[in-house]
């Protein structure tokens, strides 16, 4: 893991002191800045040494065929690979004719910091050369949310102590060649040379290079512009070739005499627009940019951030490490988002190649839920998105034989690119996942427009697949069989309560919201009976119990199931299970890769009473291994709706920690979007109880022993409604909105809240659950890193 000292704790900034170059991945990842539109790794402005270098598009990606070593019908036959896009952050520095390269000469200070606050990357270096030439750098990075086509960078070098001749190299850089790496399934495909250059040209200090990829067609565009400031008798230049250009500026600078740089590069990419038209797009933002200026581009980025931060931010008092975890946690949230305007997030985000890039149901499941309640035009735009593949879903549905819609398991343009079917083609829970996010969307905006022209299509398409895929049994249920649900270490199992639970709410809401835009619907030919018929399914839903155990079952039989020998494995040191064990072994087992069950209880907990929940926490505890980032924030939430508040405590640690300390060890391929936006969850679902059953907003506020208080501010129906949690009470403001007043409720007691005045409340007893239950050997929690 990357030990805590490289990151100071403090509140709202991520330091780096010093320079590792055997952790750079892993601090790539960490530094990367994206708007949701353009993502580019944290990697030194010179480029070199480098960990992993990345410039990502959103949705830009190349394709390839899947190999099978034998194919079998409705297996997809093409993969997609986010593509490392032309290189813009590069700035290669020459001091009196010797490279500026941190493997050399002398590294006397080297500090980056992330500031959360104004959405800026700073970096401060001070090297001396193999000649005994010192210099300051001094570089501010940005990834614009304002003007997204822009990435820009303000780069300053002194001269420390004596005269010295520098030279600057901005360039960009097509098809950069890329380290190969692992076998691990979670690493992206290697992809070399992707990009086919197309048009390259160049006027003063502005250069442009356009390319295209052969395989998915797509076009884009990368140019850069520079001002320069500072130094006497400034030379540059600028020199272009098919995969690269570079500027070139050069001077004498005198002793704490600067010469900088700004340089503003823009992006722009398109399946369908002309290559004229992509070069105009991108010179527009270019001067567009050049117009702002670097001062104004950087306050306006603060004043975003800022605006973000005043209704988003939670303060956790007692646990400085989570504190700034979780800010930057929801920062990386923000980013992944923000202006991704109705393209994927990927599960990675922008920030690396995992995963190929792919998104997966950890978006609608883990990411959307805390943009819905502090980025709610994020979240639209996502569900857009996927309203945008929805034809694509409806032929993929068509093509497995079933009615209605099929969401991908994992996808960048909508198609399911899952080479591994019991994963991909049976986790059919990911169209409710889907589904139920676009009404949860609608539930807490009351966005009408969204509920007619997306969610009603969605939903629509959705519970025809559900009833197309299910069937009513000889006992009267409504039976799903042979599925995947969360737990990849479980396949093709019938019943699975989460998959059920959610395809029954997907049902649910279908014929509600057909009920409220009956015209709506019926251009969507939804027949009369459908509606009644998806009311029917759902109240006759299938949920497989354990009567022994007196818990709900996570598939029905699961519990029946040899138990997995975890005390052998850790010994053996065998995790994670997904590379040392066969699938087969797995499936026949009974272990869990992540939360599954658990996370049914926390998303549809009102089809449990609190005794079940108890009990089917302590079953699957021991169970779960976690060989997934996805579980431990579920694990937090129903840890300390139980009652098990240390332990949930212990799981949030780990949940908002997961990249900063690199508990997966993986996090040099990019961050973990979902267990990032999953510590916002722990706090909030978890020890502030929220909940949002059927729209009906409540909370059931609880603090660990570690924890003093805990505030937070959530969007809800266009107010801003903000919670304060101490030790004994806890205190609701609204503070703005269109409503005056909204209803909530507070453990199990209704009151309303107006914008007059706060409302606070006693946080009743808890009742002792009894000892904290264990986990399955060598996978405990990771315990007291944020105390370190």
């Amino acid at each position: 893991m990357i030990p805590q000292r490289r990151f100071p704790v403090e509140p709202w900034a991520l330091r780096e002191l010093g320079l590792d170059l055997a952790q750079l991945a892993q601090s790539e990842s960490v530094f990367a800045l994206s708007n949701g539109h353009i993502g580019v790794r944290g990697n030194l402005d010179e480029g070199d040494p480098s960990g992993l270098p990345g410039t990502y598009l959103n949705s830009f990606y190349e394709a390839r065929p899947l190999p099978y070593a034998e194919a079998g019908y409705g297996y997809p036959e093409d993969g997609q690979t986010i593509v490392n896009v032309t290189d813009g952050k590069l700035i290669r520095l020459l001091v009196d004719d010797e490279p500026f390269d941190l493997r050399y000469g002398e590294l006397r200070h080297h500090e980056r910091i992330l500031d959360l606050r104004s959405g800026l990357l700073h970096r401060v270096v001070e090297w001396a050369s193999p000649s005994g030439r010192v210099i300051r750098v001094r570089s501010t990075r940005l990834v614009s949310f304002t003007q997204r086509a822009v990435l820009a960078i303000h780069y300053e070098v002194e001269a420390v102590g004596r005269p010295t001749r520098v030279v600057l190299q901005s360039e960009l850089v097509a098809n950069e060649h890329i380290p190969r790496q692992s076998k691990d399934p979670r690493i992206a495909a290697a992809l070399e040379h992707a990009l086919q250059a197309e048009e390259h040209s160049s006027s003063g200090n502005r250069a442009l290079l356009i390319h295209s990829t052969a395989a998915s067609k797509l076009r884009m565009a990368a140019a850069m512009d520079h001002v320069v400031h500072g130094g006497h008798r400034v030379g540059s230049h600028t020199y272009v070739e098919p995969d690269w250009a570079r500027t070139t500026i050069g001077t004498q600078l005198d002793p704490g005499e600067r010469l900088g740089v700004t340089k503003f590069v823009a992006y722009g990419w398109s399946s369908q627009r002309s290559l004229p038209a992509l070069r105009d797009q991108v010179d527009a933002a270019l001067s567009a940019v050049s117009q702002t200026g670097w001062d104004e581009l950087r306050e306006q980025q603060h004043r975003y951030v800022q605006d973000f931060w005043d209704g988003a931010d939670v303060e956790v008092d007692g646990d400085p490490a989570v504190q700034q975890a979780v800010r930057f946690g929801l920062f990386q949230v923000l980013q992944s988002g923000a202006r991704a305007e109705q393209r994927a997030i990927p599960a990675k985000g922008l920030t690396g190649s995992g995963y190929d890039g792919h998104a997966f149901w950890d978006t609608e499941s883990y990411v959307l839920p805390v943009l819905t309640a502090t980025a709610p035009d994020a979240a639209a735009d996502e569900l857009r998105w996927r309203l945008s593949t929805l034809d694509v879903a409806v032929e993929r549905a068509r093509a497995l034989n079933l009615s209605g819609a099929t969401f991908p398991w994992r996808t960048i343009r909508g198609q399911e690119t899952s080479a591994y079917w019991p994963a991909g083609m049976a986790a059919f829970h990911v169209n409710a996942d889907v589904a139920v996010a676009a009404a949860r969307y609608v539930q807490w905006t009351g966005d009408e427009p969204f509920d007619r022209s997306v969610a009603l299509p969605i939903l629509v398409q959705t519970a025809r697949l559900w009833m197309s895929l299910g069937y009513f049994g000889d006992d009267e249920e409504f039976h799903i069989d042979g599925v995947t649900g969360p737990d990849e270490y479980s396949a093709l199992v019938d019943d699975n309560t989460y998959t059920n639970l959610m395809a029954a709410r997907n049902l649910r809401y279908a014929a509600e919201v057909c009920e409220r835009w009956p015209a709506e619907a019926e251009k969507l030919t939804v027949a009369g009976e459908e509606p009644p018929s998806w009311r029917a399914a759902a109240q006759a839903m299938s949920i497989p119990r354990d009567a022994r155990h007196g818990i709900p079952e996570q598939y029905r039989g699961a519990n029946a199931h040899q138990v997995w020998d975890f005390e052998a494995t850790a010994a053996a040191n065998r995790y994670p299970l997904l590379l040392h064990e066969t699938y087969f072994d797995l499936y026949r087992k009974q272990v869990a890769k992540q939360a599954d069950l658990v996370l049914a209880m926390h998303w549809c907990g009102d089809s449990f009473t609190h005794e079940e929940k108890v009990n089917a926490f302590r079953y699957y505890e021991p169970l779960t291994v976690r060989d997934s980032s996805l579980s431990a924030c579920t694990q937090a939430v129903m840890a300390a709706e139980t009652g098990y508040l240390d332990l949930a405590h212990d799981y949030l640690t780990e949940a908002a920690l997961m990249d900063l300390r690199d508990i997966e060890h993986n996090t040099g391929d990019g961050l973990h979007i979902a267990s990032l936006a999953g510590a916002w969850l722990a706090l909030v679902a978890g020890f502030g109880g929220l909940r949002d059953h059927d729209g009906e907003l409540t909370f059931a506020p609880r603090l660990p022993p570690a924890l003093s208080r805990l505030r937070f501010a959530i969007r809800w129906r266009g107010c801003k409604v903000r919670v304060t949690i101490g030790r004994d009470e806890a205190t609701y403001a609204l503070e703005d909105g269109p409503d005056t007043s909204v209803r909530l409720h507070h453990h199990g007691e209704e009151f309303t809240l107006t914008t007059a005045s706060a409302v606070t409340l006693k946080v009743p007893a808890l009742e002792p659950p009894g000892p904290a239950p264990r986990q399955p050997a060598g996978r405990e929690p990771v315990r007291a890193l944020s105390s370190e």
